[in-house]
């Protein structure tokens, strides 16, 4: 374990994970991160864009992981080149605006340490960091069906309707703004099934990805 952490801190790796609903995503983000002492942020991107753009806290959550029919990705992308000083974001709609705020605020948070960041398309923003691994964690729908019924108190019929609807809005969300497929393997570096793993079974299996990582860096195809 202490290999990991060492490798983590001289490497400044970056974690993302990107979830299906109800695969636990956030909660192997978390054992993760305790285990390698590094710091975990999910709804806590939110909190650092809003205070450091000056957006309202609660458009955030408004808009947090959610699809919007007037997204323009080319629009969005040309202004974050830009700067936030051009025409184009100062007439931007402001769900344009909490997207480049958090897009900024990943790369920030990337550049201060390793950490771990869940979902909000961080694995988007930090592709083109050499340190950065990214992780996709799916499940079983009856596994997801059961976790998600016993945590919210629903039948098992309305906790599937909630996964569905959940995974979605995290499916268009990701693919308008990013280009790519959510859940697609191709597009990530590691993908887990965490109903057959486990929590803890699916975070040592990053934490071991992270290990042979480094060390088979050298003898890449």
């Amino acid at each position: 374990m202490q290999r990991s952490v060492n490798i983590m801190a001289e490497n400044n790796t970056i974690i993302t994970i990107g979830r299906q609903f109800g695969s636990a995503g956030r909660e192997i983000g978390k054992k993760l991160a305790s285990w390698l002492d590094v710091k975990l942020y999910d709804k806590e991107m939110l909190d650092r864009a809003a205070k450091e753009s000056g957006i309202c806290q609660e458009l955030f959550e408004t808009h947090d992981e959610k699809p919007t029919n007037s997204f323009l990705y080319s629009l969005v992308m040309d202004t974050y080149s830009l700067g936030y000083a051009s025409s184009s974001y100062t007439d931007m709609p402001i769900n344009h605006k909490v997207f480049l705020a958090q897009f900024d605020a990943i790369k920030k948070i990337a550049d201060e340490g390793p950490c771990i960041l869940v979902g909000r398309c961080a694995d988007y923003a930090l592709e083109h960091y050499p340190n950065h691994v990214s992780v996709f964690i799916h499940a079983d729908i009856n596994a997801r069906i059961r976790r998600i019924a016993r945590i919210y108190e629903l039948t098992d019929a309305k906790a599937k309707d909630m996964i569905l609807k959940a995974d979605k809005k995290r499916a268009s969300y990701y693919n308008y703004y990013t280009n790519k497929r959510w859940g697609d393997a191709a597009g990530y570096d590691l993908c887990l099934c965490s109903s057959k793993l486990g929590i803890d079974g699916t975070a040592e299996a990053i934490r071991q990805y992270v290990e042979l990582k480094e060390s088979t860096k050298d003898s890449k195809i």
